[in-house]
């Protein structure tokens, strides 16, 4: 109870932080006459998703995490660095790698997108963008993604639990237009407000990029970065099901009825794990075969 109670307190200490940030990012977009860059009602709707997110989020840590870490960890490596600086960092750069495979994960698997296409559904891209997400993320085992793996390692609970929200809270800052290009030798190696942009994009440059948490070298790596300049005007929301209310139930909700629905619909399983466009190029490949001359 104690370890729940620590997790809620740092999520009100945090969100706080959080909510003043955004009220003087969007005080800088009335002084910029750019007071569309925030709808209120879409910003409560963000922020409201966000509370009930980290709130299961917390209590899934304290009451998951925190109870089962240390059994799985028993099966794993044992990892122990002679030299606590050098964990640190391995433990940092492992959890972002972890990180960018499970969002391409959330973005290529339809049962994946399912927690993650409330964080992509919005239309603006603000500070509370950050907090648009899906309170079925660690429900539904995704979050296992990323502490399975740390704990089979044989890395500290405690340290692994820092180093899991560091990489969160970092990333807040990258959904915001108010800040433009970086220094070069920063943006050639770490995730940047101008490297989210472009994946939060809609257009077809610009889907399936820049999947990097804290860094942007595993998508250099692995061919999946796309340079803003390159990328071409930046339209956000998402390709198909774009939303069209603002109930946060239903922003968390909708997704996974519509998968359910083609599964039975279609009565293919593999719906669960293909590309969640899949079904919809189906539906488009048909309605050529129709439309074509006999």
């Amino acid at each position: 109870m104690q370890d729940i109670l620590h997790a809620l307190g740092f999520v009100l200490i945090a969100g706080t932080a959080f909510l003043a940030l955004i009220l003087i990012e969007r005080a800088y977009w009335i002084r910029r006459q750019r007071p569309s860059a925030y709808d209120v009602l879409e910003s409560l709707a963000n922020i409201s998703t966000g509370f009930v997110y980290k709130m299961f989020d917390g209590m899934f840590v304290a009451g998951v995490i925190a109870v089962f870490f240390d059994d799985v960890r028993a099966w794993g490596l044992q990892y122990n660095p002679s030299n606590p600086w050098l964990g640190w960092l391995l433990l940092i750069v492992v959890t972002d790698f972890l990180f960018y495979v499970a969002h391409i994960v959330m973005h290529k698997v339809r049962y994946g997108w399912c927690s993650h296409i409330t964080h992509h559904s919005s239309t603006r891209f603000n500070l509370s963008t950050a907090l648009r997400q899906n309170f079925l993320f660690d429900l539904s085992g995704l979050a296992l993604l990323w502490w399975v793996p740390l704990a089979l390692i044989g890395f500290d609970k405690t340290a692994v639990i820092i180093a899991v929200e560091l990489n969160l809270f970092y990333q807040f800052f990258l959904h915001t237009e108010a800040v433009g290009r970086l220094p070069r030798w920063f943006e050639a190696v770490f995730n940047t407000p101008s490297h989210h942009r472009v994946h939060h994009g809609r257009n077809a440059a610009q889907i399936d990029t820049n999947f990097g948490g804290v860094l942007i070298v595993w998508d250099r790596l692995f061919g999946t970065f796309v340079d803003e300049r390159d990328a071409g005007e930046i339209v956000y929301g998402i390709s198909h099901r774009q939303p069209t209310t603002l109930n946060p139930l239903r922003l968390n909700l909708d997704e996974w009825f519509a998968m359910w629905r083609d599964v039975w619909h279609h009565r293919d399983l593999r719906i669960l794990w293909k590309h969640p466009d899949w079904v919809e190029g189906r539906r488009a490949q048909s309605r050529r075969a129709s439309k074509a001359p006999a």
